[in-house]
């Protein structure tokens, strides 16, 4: 900047210069990506950064100034490479000073009043600030580091402010008058609060006594300067200099800040929530004063405090409550570990508005000041860093930003930075000083004793005021307060953290969580002050005691209970706790885990109703949680199956006060199973609370986890819903997540979550609430979305599980403070041994055993599980492996034992019923050979007789049947006779019918007719007055028929005569009710000639006797007239059938005369015939009976042959399964033992080697037995619960044959959980693969595509499915899977696998493997898996090796070998297969056997088999055991192979890049095979095939060595190889290579001037060993030969003192020197493995990359594994241009951010073409290492060109694919050692040993060799030093080649170019 404004100055005054315009960038104030420009991976496009963009810009301008950019920002690792491109020049900040600071602020102050007071000020500041700066840096401690300059400014700062406030308000006298006397005391203060500002409280009191003398002109050293003289007004003596502020009225005085604390104390506090009340103290006026001052005068400021010291509280409080919203925006932002450059810059835009272009700010006339609280959270990057913090530098320093789209420039206008941090430590960095700078630093130190006892007196005093409380009880008040101030202070000072103890912070929220613990309970609940004493004591556990890990604390914390009880409750706490007291008057520590208060015991009541009380009753409560959990269980889809034991119901009352708490989260801290999870969901319940938890899914992330907290939020905030929010360990998918979890636990909201129109929407929710139902009420966003986010702190309930187990539980507390400071800590201890017992009890009350049998198995389940965690903690100290001990563990071993001891006693019970049954069936048949043959005599005799019965009944027969016949035949011609009557009466019959039937139709329509009329129709005729002609004719006709007589009258036509007249008799006759009842029962058939002739006469041939003419007249007559016209009808036909109906009568008389006649005869017939059929049926019975005998007989003789030969083909079946019952009864007995030892090797004994394995099983047997346990003398794991069958199939597909391996199959198979297999050899993946392979096996990996979809077509449809090559961590979404949490929907078994439901098919199987050699699976994975070693044995090895080199050098035999294998399968399961089928034939055949013929033939067939079978497996065995004679002869070279593979197995424990799969040894082996030298003789072959795989190993091995581990190399074969021999002790080769490990030595040194310690007590340890016995006495008795020894130059050639030189080996030997001379061990190893296995395995082969690549192919990729100053690039361009590969065909990419993607398609590409790729640095793309190995894994011929080739190049790297290490070959190039070899390397490499380049300075030939000689030597003189780390540099930096080569090429340019 002061170049650039001189070179503008110089231009400007004429000079020949040029002005310079600046581009100022903070490059880590944005990404790299931002910075320089990135290609979009989606859009494939490349969008430019600030960097380019600014670039552009300036090479754009057509102004001919200077354009500079400016990187104004952090510097990365400069490395030589960057220095030599760069100059760089230091500048030293004590060169510039803070004197130049304060001259430049007074040049700028108002000359108004400072030009007569500068001399005055500079003076007052130069007196005050240097002598106080000097005291501070050399007696005090900063809680951040400051730099002069920064409080230089802070004091100017302060002064400015001060006096600018003073004289803006004064009157022109007061200033002139008092001005000096303001400006020394504004020093004062100044000087006071910016350099004694930053100070802790200890050096506060340094200082404070420093100030005051020199202040009051009493430090010689700094006496007062004269121009400021005498003060007028010093500072009072009295009290602390941070105790004054000073009053500008008059000339000012200095006031006390409770002055100002007086005036902050507001009325009516008891009304408001104790919670948000700020307590006025002198802090408060402190820092607010401050604040007032900066936000006044625009400056920022620091506040940097403890936690829980008020600085968000003040700075809130502050913005919320006490700045003018017509002129302030406040804003929050709060930092954490996780946060970036652009969420920051994100969430400030957000509340700024645009004004122009380019330009942002707040509304106009309005100033957003934005507080940042946890400033130093943010981690710092890979270079020291912090982006977020260098992004506000940005700020300060430039006034602008980047636009993070179009990289254009942003400037901010109105903004204010308040800033709050911790002190730095643990999670909280150092910030930068360029950053520090810029602010006001002010110290909030931790709260006196008064301070906090005046807030949190007055907190409880107003809650209990406001409770209603007696007075007396008010005094508890101070009690509780001092108690916990004491409690707190005691933690602070003896509970620190530790790695271990990480969670060991206490701060201030501790000490209040007591306190308003203490409010929960409501003024009913108590009744006395001892309630108040308990409570303090509950609470105190629940926030301390809770969270301690060691038994030691915690007695230390109830003993300073006890105390406090004492101390300030004044009472006994004996006394007070006596009621928990296990015996009278003895309360102990354990006692007080009785202790519970909770709000839940009265469920009915509603939330608010309920009071906080202890809880006395543990029996009442357990029944209230039985109740809740079954509540819970009816309600919830899925239930929890808990043992309520005292162990749950501690940990379910701390969870249950948590969540009563209002805004109380909780850390639960505990191993996988410890019940966190499902307590958190019960106490929800219980609260009445709803309970969320994410559901991970593969595509889980960040957008659906904010999502989820959106709606938990609205639910909480806005809806009033009380909401738990749980998580676990495994549902952090995204370290951000806990980000966003820090900003809710710590301000109740996450920062920017709810984008606008949202926001909206969550402050509408609660608007009527925030204004108390006023609709019209002033309130504003701000404060309406403070209401919201104080709703979400009270009623969302943050509940995180963790496991302390790994890095990850200590890191995050670290970087997420606020998961300890806002947490109430719960941690989970080891369930204790009452809850082990309580469980096992629950879980085995329903399997059939013993009492005494269960209560022995319940000590064995727990010894078991003790056991086992003793058993971990020696496989970790032993091989460094972790394996975890949970409450799941044990609960799976239960679970194991129930199923398995039930399921193996049916199946043994049924086994041994059949064999029984079997056998019943044969003693059987036996006992019916004898019955049978008695009943066959019996039957004879009878059925002679039989037979001679039925032939008399057969005569007798034949003479009735001919009677019989005799007389049917006359019947039947009676028969013909009468069917010919029969016919004839019937044709006439039909006849009367037919003629009936013409007048049948209208009679009954005549009748019909009379049925429709109703009475009063007939009333309605007879009442006629004058009935109309028609009617009167119907019903004279009617009384004709009727025979009704008329009435005689005068005929009105003829006078004087008389005529009938109808009418009268018609109405008589129709009054009788029954008229036409008589109509219709009218005699039909006998109706009088007379009445007829007359009706047809008179009536029918009548006009009007027509219906429809009547039925004008009446309806009722109309019918009548029809019923006559029918009768005349009927009358007429009836006429002629008369006579045909007589001559029917007569017929049917004489037919039934004959019938009659013709049913006497066949009467007749029926009685012989029934007579005869009598016969017929005693003839038939006595066939029968005939027939009977007969089959009786028959099968008698059949079920004779049947029996004999059953006996005789199952005879002899009889001895093997009477002893298989018998064995099978055995296993019964044992079944209890070996069942539950085989359960504990389930849950327990998965991940360890075959040798932890068996010693611990081992143990257990012996203790099993204790117990009166029956157990197998042999017991095995696969001989309880395995299968020889599915074994011996299982083998055949690829399962190692050793025991181990068995007994991990037959875990897979009974185990209730899916296996995950730690299988670095493949061994296991082989097998799964194989054994599923016709059960449409499906192999996925994590990083597939399609995984998701994968998986859940195999759950829907019951096929297996392998998940290969999983890490350390599995995918959540799996987590439903793994917990089998399966559900009932619809009667169908149904899963949820992240947002998919599934149909779950019961044939599902899931496999899981992992290459990794000793993965470290958390409790959270290895509780939800079985996790199995699938390691492979030595065993399994040796006879894999013995197979592979049988197959080589007799093939034949091999294949005979394996055939024979495969056929004893076949046979023996068909022989099973056989025997299951003739005992199932004999159990399930019912009644007698012998008389199932089908039975029978199935046993004879099977039988028959069976034979067949056997003979068979007599030959397979005689062929199998020569075949293994042959084999055996080629063991020693198996048995030799695999020393060698288990010496390279351990290799990664060296280095992670000493990788070796056992299929690239097993592909060296057989190589081996095929190249080593041929012989007949097989001793001298196999010497042959030894001598050249070891060597062959060796070379090969060596090749990926580092220099310094390849005789290490060496050294383990031998010892190895020796140790197989037997001439190397185990114990022996442990003391070479650790010195043994031994506590305090007794015995005195005997020649401590010569010899060392360590070294005395490595030679006692010596002597411990059998063969060193007396060893220390005979040192002690020849000291000065051992001194002799010891002061030789070769000690390792030398004699050792007798008898130790004789009597010992050369290892042993070597042993002694190792204890004497430790620095000669190594040429004594070096001669050690030259004279055991040759001179050849100490001289490592030379590097040979035509050999590496020899040993390559298309498929397999070539490793250069890098050391500092090797770079193996240039030799392998040379190589490839030799190859033929130089140019195009080879490309090369650095690896480094976003060439991943470029570097696949650059391999993509190269496959094709055949060309080669080197990927350079892979160590530097760890992200992408996944990818390169998928990549690497998908090689494969068909896409392949055979000439593609992919080199890689990494340094040492634990993130390197395993699977590509061990792969490929892989090679070492170090740079030489020594000055002569690097010197050698230096002129031998490019460009030097070109030759144009050597005499590229003609003319300065000579200048140029000479300094290039000093070059190369100055090169090899740093490469030399890197033995000696960083010393000497800031950094240990790696030179290597391309430095030498830049350097020397720019040493060409400047000799050539230079003078």
């Amino acid at each position: 900047m002061v170049l650039a404004q001189t070179l503008g100055l110089m231009r400007d005054s004429g000079e020949d210069e040029l002005a310079v315009h600046m581009g100022w960038m903070n490059p880590k104030a944005v990404t790299m990506g931002q910075l320089y420009g990135q290609f979009d991976p989606v859009s494939h496009e490349w969008t430019d950064g600030v960097c380019a963009t600014m670039f552009r810009q300036m090479a754009s301008s057509e102004l001919p100034d200077r354009q500079w950019v400016v990187f104004d920002g952090p510097v990365d690792a400069a490395s030589p490479a960057t220095v030599s491109r760069c100059g760089m020049i230091y500048v030293e900040p004590r060169t510039l000073g803070w004197r130049p600071l304060l001259e430049s602020w007074l040049a700028q102050l108002d000359a108004g009043w400072t030009a007569e007071a500068a001399p005055l000020l500079r003076a007052a500041i130069q007196w005050l600030f240097e002598a106080s700066y000097e005291f501070m840096r050399h007696h005090c401690r900063e809680l951040i580091p400051t730099s002069a300059s920064n409080l230089a400014r802070s004091l100017m700062n302060l002064v400015e402010m001060t006096v600018t406030d003073t004289l803006a308000d004064c009157k022109e006298k007061d200033r002139d008058k008092y001005l000096r006397t303001w400006l020394i005391s504004a020093a004062v203060f100044a000087t006071v609060w910016s350099v004694g500002g930053v100070l802790d409280e200890p050096s506060r009191a340094k200082f404070d006594e420093f100030f005051k003398n020199l202040h009051s002109g009493q430090d010689e050293q700094c006496p007062v300067p004269a121009e400021v003289g005498k003060m007028d007004v010093p500072m009072p003596p009295e009290g602390c200099i941070y105790d004054f502020y000073f009053e500008y009225k008059a000339r000012g005085q200095w006031r006390h800040w409770n002055d100002l604390a007086r005036l902050a104390e507001q009325a009516g506090t008891e009304d408001k929530n104790i919670r948000a009340i700020i307590v006025p103290t002198i802090d408060t006026a402190r820092y607010t004063y401050l604040m007032d001052l900066c936000i006044r005068h625009r400056r920022p400021l620091l506040m940097v405090g403890p936690t829980g010291t008020g600085k968000s509280a003040y700075v809130q409080d502050k913005l919320m409550r006490h700045l003018d919203p017509e002129q302030f925006v406040p804003f929050f932002v709060t930092f954490s570990a996780q946060t970036t450059a652009n969420q920051t810059q994100d969430l400030i835009m957000s509340r700024l508005d645009k004004r122009k272009r380019g330009l942002f700010a707040p509304p106009v006339g309005k100033r957003c000041v934005i507080f940042v609280d946890d400033l130093n959270m943010p981690v710092r990057e890979i270079y020291g860093a912090q982006p977020p913090i260098e992004l506000l530098r940005q700020f300060l320093d430039h006034g602008n930003w980047y636009d993070r789209k179009d990289c254009s420039k942003i400037v901010l206008q109105d903004v204010q930075f308040l800033c709050a941090m911790g002190p730095p430590g643990g999670s909280r960095q150092e910030i930068t000083p360029r950053f520090v700078r810029h602010f006001n630093v002010v110290s909030i130190n931790a709260f006196s004793d008064a301070t906090m006892s005046k807030i949190f007196t007055t907190l409880l005093s107003v809650y209990m005021r406001n409770c209603g409380f007696s007075a007396d009880m008010l005094s508890q008040a101070s009690a509780i307060v001092s108690a916990t101030i004491e409690v707190y202070a005691a933690a602070m000072a003896n509970l620190l953290p530790t790695p271990a103890k990480s969670h060991y912070t206490f701060n201030l929220r501790d000490l209040a969580r007591v306190v308003l613990g203490c409010t929960l309970v409501r003024k009913e609940s108590v009744d006395n002050k001892r309630v108040f004493t308990r409570l303090w004591v509950h609470e105190v556990y629940r926030v301390f005691y809770d969270r301690l890990v060691e038994d030691a604390d915690r007695s230390w914390l109830y003993q300073l209970v006890r105390e406090c009880v004492k101390n300030h409750f004044k009472d006994n706490f004996d006394t007070v706790f006596e009621h928990l007291a296990s015996q009278p008057g003895k309360v102990t520590e354990r006692s007080l885990d009785s202790l519970m208060f909770g709000d839940y015991m009265d469920p009915d009541l509603l939330p608010e109703e309920r009071r906080y009380e202890e809880i006395t009753d543990l029996e009442q409560m357990q029944d209230v949680c039985m109740s809740a959990l079954q509540e819970y269980n009816m309600t919830h889809k899925t239930g929890m199956d808990l043992v309520l034991f005292r162990y749950v119901l501690e940990h379910l009352c701390r969870i249950c006060r948590v969540l009563s708490t209002p805004g109380g989260n909780a850390l639960l801290v505990g191993v996988g199973g410890s019940g966190r999870q499902s307590l958190t969901r019960l106490a929800a319940s219980m609260a009445q609370f709803q309970l969320f938890q994410p559901e991970i899914s593969k595509q889980y992330g960040r957008q659906e986890w904010r999502d989820d907290i959106k709606a938990t939020l609205r639910s909480a905030g806005g809806l009033g819903k009380p909401t738990v929010f749980l998580l676990t360990d495994s549902q952090i998918k995204e370290e951000s997540f806990l980000e966003d979890i820090d900003s809710l636990l710590n301000s109740g909201e996450v920062p920017n979550l709810f984008p606008p129109d949202e926001k909206q929407e969550v402050m509408e929710l609660v608007r009527n609430l925030a204004t108390g139902g006023k609709k019209n009420a002033d309130i504003s966003p701000l404060q309406l979305f403070a209401f919201f986010v104080q709703r979400c702190r009270d009623l969302f309930h943050i509940v995180i599980a963790f496991s302390p187990i790994g890095d990850a539980f200590r890191n995050r507390l670290r970087q997420f403070p606020s998961l300890v400071n806002c947490c109430t800590i719960d941690w989970f201890q080891p369930w204790p041994e009452e809850a082990l017992e309580r469980v096992a009890q629950k879980f085995l009350e329903t399997v059939d055993l013993e009492d005494n049998v269960k209560v022995a198995t319940i000590d064995v389940c727990k010894y078991f599980n003790k056991s086992a965690m003793e058993l971990g903690d020696r496989f970790l100290s032993t091989l460094g492996r972790h394996v975890y001990i949970t409450p799941s563990s044990f609960l799976d071993q239960i679970h194991a034992f129930r199923k398995l001891i039930s399921q193996r006693q049916r199946e043994t019970n049924d086994a041994r019923n059949r064999y029984l049954g079997g056998l019943s069936k044969l003693a059987f048949a036996a006992q019916q050979v004898h019955d049978m043959q008695v009943e066959l005599e019996a039957l004879q005799p009878k059925l002679v007789a039989a037979a001679q019965e039925t032939e008399e009944m057969v005569r007798v027969i034949e003479i009735e049947s001919a009677q019989v016949a005799e007389m049917s035949a006359k019947v039947k011609e009676d028969e013909t006779a009468a069917n010919i009557k029969a016919e004839a009466a019937t044709k006439l019959k039909e006849e009367c019918e037919a003629d009936l039937a013409e007048a049948l139709p209208a009679l009954e329509a005549a009748l019909a007719a009379l049925d429709t009329l109703k009475p009063a129709d007939i009333t309605l005729v007879k009442s006629m007055k004058n009935p109309p002609a028609a009617v009167k004719v119907v019903l004279a006709a009617v009384c004709v028929m009727k025979e009704v007589k008329p009435d005689r009258v005068n005929d009105p036509k003829k006078p004087g005569q008389k005529m009938n007249d109808y009418w009268g008799p018609s109405q008589k006759m129709l009054t009788d009710t029954a008229f036409l009842a008589t109509l219709r029962e009218y005699d039909k058939d006998n109706i009088p000639p007379a009445v007829m002739d007359r009706i047809r006469r008179e009536y029918m041939k009548d006009p009007l006797f027509v219906p429809a003419v009547v039925a004008k007249a009446s309806s009722a007559a109309e019918g009548l007239c029809k019923w006559v016209k029918a009768m005349e009808s009927y009358d007429r036909v009836a006429k002629i059938v008369a006579p045909k109906k007589a001559n029917l009568a007569q017929a049917e008389a004489e037919l039934a005369e004959t019938m009659a006649i013709l049913d006497e005869k066949r009467a007749q017939v029926a009685a012989l015939e029934a007579r005869l059929q009598q016969l017929k049926d005693q003839f038939q019975e006595a066939c029968d009976r005939k027939q009977h005998l007969t089959e009786e007989v028959q099968l008698c003789e059949m079920k004779l042959e049947r029996a004999q030969k059953l006996i005789g083909g199952l005879g002899g079946e009889k001895d093997r399964w009477s002893t298989a019952a018998a064995d099978l009864l055995a296993v019964l007995g044992n079944l209890t033992g070996d069942v539950l030892v085989s359960s504990g090797a389930i849950a327990y004994l998965g991940p360890y080697t075959a040798n932890f394995r068996d010693a611990c099983l081992q143990d257990w047997l012996k203790y099993v037995a204790s117990k009166d346990l029956k157990l197998s003398e042999t017991f095995s794991v696969s001989g309880t619960l395995g299968s020889p069958i599915a074994i011996q199939a299982w083998n055949i597909n690829g399962l190692p044959k050793d025991s181990f391996s068995i007994d991990n199959a037959v875990i897979i198979q009974v185990s209730r959980r899916w296996p995950l297999m730690i299988d670095p050899q493949g061994q296991a993946n082989k097998w799964i693969k194989n054994n599923e392979r016709d059960n449409k096996l499906g192999v996925v990996k994590l990083s597939d595509g399609d995984f998701s979809r994968a998986l859940e077509n195999a759950i829907q449809f019951g096929n297996p499915i392998l998940l290969e090559n999983v890490g350390e961590e599995l995918d959540p979404s799996l987590e439903p899977l793994l917990l089998r949490q399966t559900f009932k929907q619809g009667g169908v078994e149904m899963l949820k696998l992240g947002e998919a439901v599934i149909e779950y098919s019961p044939d599902f199987r899931f496999f899981i493997t992992t290459k990794l050699r000793n993965p470290h699976y958390l409790p959270e994975i290895s509780t939800k898996v079985t996790l199995l070693n699938f390691m492979i044995t030595p065993e399994g090895l040796e006879d894999q090796l013995l197979g592979i080199v049988v197959a080589k050098e007799r093939p034949e035999l091999e294949a005979e070998r394996q055939a024979l294998i495969v056929q004893t399968a076949n046979n023996n399961r068909a022989l099973k297969e056989v025997e299951d089928k003739i005992l199932k034939t004999l159990s399930s055949s019912e009644g007698n056997i012998l008389e199932d013929e089908t039975a029978i033939q199935v046993l004879d067939s099977s039988k028959s088999i069976s034979d067949e079978i056997n003979k068979k497996q007599v030959v397979a065995k005689k062929t199998e055991k020569t075949i293994e004679v042959s084999r055996l002869e080629y063991r020693p070279m198996a048995s030799h192979s695999s020393v060698l593979f288990f010496s390279i197995t351990d290799l990664p424990n060296i280095d992670p890049m000493y990788q070796y799969s056992l299929s690239w040894f097993v592909n060296l082996y057989i190589n081996s095979i095929e190249s080593s030298n041929k012989s007949k003789n097989l001793e001298k072959r196999l010497r042959h095939l030894r001598d050249h795989f070891t060597y062959n190993l060796y070379c090969n091995v060596c090749r990926s060595l580092f220099e310094k581990d390849k005789l290490l190399f060496s050294f383990i074969l031998c010892c190895n190889l020796l140790m197989v021999q037997g001439k190397i002790d185990q114990r022996e080769s442990t003391f070479l290579l650790t010195g043994g490990v031994g506590l305090d030595n007794p015995l005195a040194n005997p020649a401590p001037d010569w010899l060392n310690d360590k070294s005395w007590d490595e030679i006692c340890r010596l002597a411990d060993l059998p063969a060193f016995k007396g060893f220390v006495s005979s040192f002690e008795s020849s000291l000065s030969e051992w001194q002799e020894l010891y002061n030789s130059p070769e000690p390792q050639s030398a004699q050792l003192p007798e008898p130790w030189h004789a009597n010992t080996t050369e290892f042993q030997r070597m042993m002694i020197v190792r204890c004497i001379r430790p620095d000669k061990i190594v040429p004594m190893v070096t001669n050690f493995v030259a004279n055991n296995i040759g001179q050849k395995f100490v001289s490592p082969p030379p590097f040979d990359l035509v050999k590496s690549y020899a040993d390559s192919n298309c498929l397999v990729p070539l490793i250069f594994v890098l050391s500092p100053g090797a770079d193996p690039m240039a030799a392998l361009l040379k190589f490839a241009e030799d190859r033929g590969y130089g140019g195009a065909k080879f490309n090369a990419i650095s690896l480094g951010q976003g060439q991943g993607p470029v570097a696949a398609e650059m391999i993509r590409k190269a496959q094709e073409e055949g060309t080669w790729v080197a990927l350079q640095n892979c160590h530097l793309a760890v992200s992408w290492m996944p990818t390169l190995e998928k990549i690497c894994e998908d090689f494969n011929m068909e896409d392949t060109s055979p000439n593609f080739r992919l080199w890689l190049t990494s340094y040492p790297s634990p993130k390197f694919p395993v699977t590509v290490l061990q792969n490929g070959v892989k090679m070492t190039n170090e740079p030489p050692t020594g000055l002569r070899m690097n010197l050698l390397q230096s002129y031998l490499g490019n460009p030097i040993n070109d030759d144009s380049f050597y005499s590229g300075c003609p003319g300065k030939d000579g200048v140029f060799a000479k300094l290039l000689f000093g070059l190369c030597f100055f090169h090899a003189l740093v490469q030399e030093r890197r033995k000696f780390g960083p010393q000497g540099w800031n950094i240990p930096y790696g030179f290597n080649e391309s430095d030498l080569r830049i350097s020397a090429m720019q040493l060409q340019a400047s000799v050539r170019h230079g003078p």
